[in-house]
């Protein structure tokens, strides 16, 4: 296993393994729209739903869609994960709120999807 950087290395082992206190979602971009400083990317939730995703460097954390989780209770966490040229790159950011879109605050994610190095991305909400 090849790691993006040592941060993707060390809590790759850190996300739970157990599925009663998280919620798992895949997101699959088709292409990204780039802004002045943010991308975004149009995506379908489980109900064949559109919606937004829009990622930007910044203070990390993640407010995460409510069309995209069925959750009773907020998260407190949310692992991100993909791979970039055959590396895993893993992310921990604090769930900051609900939106109507998921909006993603992480540098190297922002950089890397203006130069369009991943087309999944996997998300692991924690409580």
């Amino acid at each position: 296993m090849k790691f993006y950087d040592d941060i993707s290395e060390s809590l790759l082992f850190e996300i739970p393994k157990s599925k009663n206190s998280s919620l798992k979602a895949m997101l699959n971009f088709e292409k990204f729209e780039i802004g002045e400083s943010y991308v975004t990317s149009k995506i379908k939730n489980k109900k064949n739903d559109l919606f937004v995703v829009n990622i930007q460097g910044g203070s990390p954390g993640i407010d995460i869609s409510s069309s995209l989780f069925n959750f009773t209770e907020i998260p407190k966490l949310a692992y991100l994960r993909t791979m970039i040229d055959n590396t895993i790159l893993v992310r921990k950011l604090p769930v900051l709120g609900v939106k109507d879109w998921l909006l993603i605050y992480e540098d190297t994610l922002f950089l890397l999807a203006v130069k369009e190095k991943y087309d999944e991305l996997e998300i692991l909400c924690v409580f």
